[in-house]
């Protein structure tokens, strides 16, 4: 094999393993999130393909969301004290915006599109 062909093979492996090292620093490839009417094995990785940060996640008081933004838990402020009855929970923020989300995208809308029992 010529020097130039494994120079472009070391230059394309590099860029892959960079390229996976910056997707893979945004966060847990896969989550699961537990719930009553079956988990949702939710493929993060997957959705940050296709969506910014700042569609899912934000700040204190709805804040835009920045580049290196620690992000806190739903539950945080999505509990029993937030003011907006709607969003009281992480379960009932979530429904919305995915909902939301899948409805302009063609997802899952039905309970057991994500809900896997």
């Amino acid at each position: 094999m010529s020097k130039k062909i494994v120079s472009v093979l070391v230059a394309m492996l590099f860029s892959f393993v960079v390229a996976g090292v910056a997707v893979a620093g945004q966060g847990p490839e896969n989550i699961t999130l537990k719930a009553k009417k079956g988990d949702v094995h939710f493929a993060h990785w997957k959705h940050q393909e296709k969506a910014k940060c700042g569609e899912c996640h934000h700040g204190p008081g709805h804040s835009a969301y920045k580049e290196g933004m620690e992000i806190q838990a739903c539950e945080k402020c999505h509990n029993k004290e937030f003011k907006n009855k709607k969003l009281n929970s992480a379960m009932k923020a979530a429904h919305k915006n995915c909902r939301d989300c899948h409805k302009q995208h063609g997802g899952p809308t039905k309970c057991g599109g994500c809900h896997k029992k």
